[in-house]
């Protein structure tokens, strides 16, 4: 590294670590006005309070910190060029690529630390601060579901109920349908009520459609209590899906999306935000890139233009990305597509900016 990069670096890493706690603050505050009501409604205590915002801050960092780049790559190459600086450095010889590539590498890096930041810190944080925030407020989240079908067994067995109760693990209204493997008809059963009971479901008020030995006519049976031991499928399979792929580590997640692909209920969504995993954490690198090309443009009001730029680049990229996650989850793209979507449109936007730079 040279003299002129140790300097650049030098400038950089103090702007940075303001920003960061600028951005932290903001959005500390944002989420505790946004809750301040229910916290007096129900007496929250200031303790309390105080322990949700703790355990808020891994999060806030995670997200003010390609903001904070931003900024602070903006108003260290606008401060140099205030200073008729980064005009000598380049009548010197130096091009901006040399000059920020430090700052570009120290992009990178933040964005690998950013993912393990996020799996190993966040994660669990953001999990106990939700917790206490909703104990705070009483909320109650109901598990219980409406309409629901489920397949289970390599879509050899099917279950549709009216009703999922989950305080009491039953169905209501249940029908169930069991197929071979080539998909031929097995057995269909109706049942008033289904209650999860020694590891299986057992119907009350069945009645029970099989074939005759011969495979020739359906034989219909009426069961007041029936039991199938095949009819295993457990009762969370059934529960509405609360789960946040945001709460989940990567294995977790990878295990959700495919209990719900077996299961035969939609995971487009939740396979986005899987994606979206991997795009957010390169989200750093991204935004260094972009400010290193754009950061020197800025002779006059460097503190405001600075400021003003990662605002506007930051809500530019947010909104991008946010709608091409909302089309992946509508079905429109893919969700590999809609992750990545933004990422690579801003990326190439980056590279071009470079293209066209002073430098």
């Amino acid at each position: 590294m040279t003299i002129l990069q140790r300097m650049v670096v030098r400038l950089f890493i103090p702007i940075l670590l303001v920003a960061i706690l600028f951005f932290v603050l903001i959005l500390q505050l944002v989420d505790f006005f946004g809750n301040l009501w229910g916290y007096l409604a129900n007496n929250a205590s200031f303790g309390t309070i105080a322990l949700a915002a703790f355990y808020y801050l891994p999060k806030c960092i995670s997200f003010a910190l390609p903001i904070a780049l931003l900024f602070a790559v903006s108003f260290t190459l606008g401060t140099l060029y205030t200073n008729n600086e980064l005009i000598s450095i380049f009548g010197c010889g130096v091009s901006l690529y040399r000059l920020v590539a430090p700052v570009i590498a120290l992009g990178l890096l933040f964005s690998i630390g950013n993912f393990f930041f996020q799996e190993d810190v966040v994660i669990e944080a953001f999990q106990k601060k939700s917790q206490l925030t909703d104990a705070m407020l009483q909320r109650r989240t109901s598990l219980s579901n409406t309409n629901v079908t489920v397949l289970s067994r390599g879509n050899r067995i099917i279950y549709n109920a009216e009703f999922y109760n989950d305080s009491t693990r039953t169905l209501s209204n249940v029908v169930v349908v069991e197929r071979d493997a080539e998909g031929n008809f097995l057995e269909r059963i109706d049942a008033q009520s289904a209650t999860w009971k020694n590891d299986k479901w057992q119907f009350a008020n069945a009645r029970v459609y099989t074939w005759n030995s011969p495979h020739t006519f359906l034989v219909e049976e009426d069961r007041p209590e029936y039991a199938e031991p095949s009819l295993t499928e457990s009762p969370e399979t059934f529960r509405r899906s609360a789960s946040n792929i945001d709460e989940m580590r990567m294995s977790q997640a990878r295990n959700w999306i495919n209990s719900l692909k077996k299961a035969g209920l939609p995971y487009r969504g939740d396979l986005t935000d899987y994606y979206n995993r991997f795009a957010f954490a390169l989200t750093p690198f991204i935004v260094t890139f972009i400010s290193s090309a754009i950061g020197g443009r800025f002779r006059k009001n460097i503190l405001l233009m600075s400021l003003l730029t990662s605002l506007v680049v930051s809500v530019v990229y947010y909104v991008a990305q946010m709608m091409a996650i909302l089309l992946a989850k509508l079905g429109y793209i893919s969700p590999l597509t809609g992750a990545w979507g933004a990422a690579i449109v801003f990326l190439a936007a980056g590279l071009y900016l470079f293209r066209v730079a002073r430098t």
